[in-house]
């Protein structure tokens, strides 16, 4: 078997391909048409929006999701899906605001390689025991929350010095916040890997058709493995994010994150069949899905319908990314 062979993605079926891609080209420029028509009704609906304050803190709320939108999307990629992501955020804000008392400096690196690892082990449990992803993570989800819940003592833990990650809440030229230029660093530097080396076939490969790709030579159990030790070390930097703005951890604090994940990875156009999309499209995903958050309370829609406009968001996409000619039958 040529290394060549290996390092391309599986070919897409001959028969009806012309209409997939006609939809992907579109498709592709979703998350930007989106987000240009977003920034102008918000700023039609107040003109104020438009101003250096209100896109600061846009760019700060959005940093956390962008990160774990990064990771997961590797997952998805693969074709599966890391519903984990939120609890083990939660549980990483937890784990560093103890820490950092004892650690200083070294909890931060410390709290992303367990998190790393707790991913790994999702992962492993996926590809050992051929346990679909879902309910994988959907345990896991559950598990680290408990974790989360007994770790804290089922309440916040405060951070009393957080001289060692308050430099994510400086400003880059004065303007860009330090938490955003770190997430787009996040996407740049797994996106670069992907480019350079051959884990971005491989990985397209295994989306793609994942019994194709172990017979053209790709490590499918080890790729899976891999992207899903990257989902939980994005988690586990998310976490520090949160830390860093809200002066504790909490073992649900970033719980509320899990949809607005999901959703910014299928509004940038990565098919949750896998095997097509990119991180830099999942970062537009996140602006948009973000500015929706910002822009319900300025156009008077209460935060309650929140959840209702993210599953909308999240079946309009999916049905519009869907790359059904690799799906005979819809269960």
């Amino acid at each position: 078997m040529s290394t060549s062979a290996a390092m391309q993605p599986v070919a897409e079926p001959a028969t009806g391909t012309a209409a997939p891609r006609q939809a992907r080209r579109i498709t592709g420029f979703m998350p930007l048409i989106a987000l240009v028509a977003l920034v102008a009704a918000l700023t039609i609906a107040d003109p104020d929006f438009l101003t250096t304050r209100s896109l600061t803190a846009v760019l700060r709320t959005a940093a956390p999701l962008i990160v774990l939108a990064a990771g997961a999307t590797l997952v998805v990629l693969c074709g599966g899906i890391d519903l984990s992501i939120a609890a083990l955020a939660s549980l990483t804000t937890v784990l560093l605001a103890l820490w950092l008392p004892e650690l200083g400096g070294l909890a931060t690196p410390m709290v992303i390689l367990v998190a790393a690892a707790i991913g790994a082990v999702q992962g492993a449990a996926h590809v050992l025991l051929r346990i679909p992803s879902f309910v994988v993570t959907l345990g896991g989800m559950s598990i680290l929350s408990a974790v989360a819940l007994v770790v804290s003592g089922a309440g916040t833990v405060r951070v009393v010095d957080d001289s060692t990650v308050k430099w994510l809440e400086l400003y880059v030229a004065g303007y860009v916040p330090m938490s955003a230029a770190m997430a787009i660093v996040v996407v740049a530097v797994i996106a670069l890997l992907l480019k350079v080396t051959p884990l971005q076939s491989w990985i397209s490969a295994t989306g793609y058709s994942e019994s194709a790709a172990r017979l053209a030579g790709t490590p499918v159990d080890l790729v899976k493995i891999g992207v899903f030790c990257v989902s939980g070390a994005c988690a586990g930097f998310a976490a520090v994010m949160l830390v860093s703005r809200q002066y504790s951890g909490g073992p649900t604090m970033a719980d509320n994150l899990l949809l607005p994940a999901v959703a910014a990875i299928v509004v940038g156009g990565t098919a949750i069949t896998g095997g097509h999309g990119s991180v830099w499209r999942s970062l537009a995903g996140a602006l948009v899905v973000t500015l929706l958050r910002v822009g319900l309370p300025i156009v008077g829609v209460p935060s309650a319908y929140e959840q209702i406009l993210y599953g909308v968001v999240i079946v309009v996409a999916v049905a519009l990314t869907l790359d059904y000619s690799k799906i005979s039958i819809i269960k």
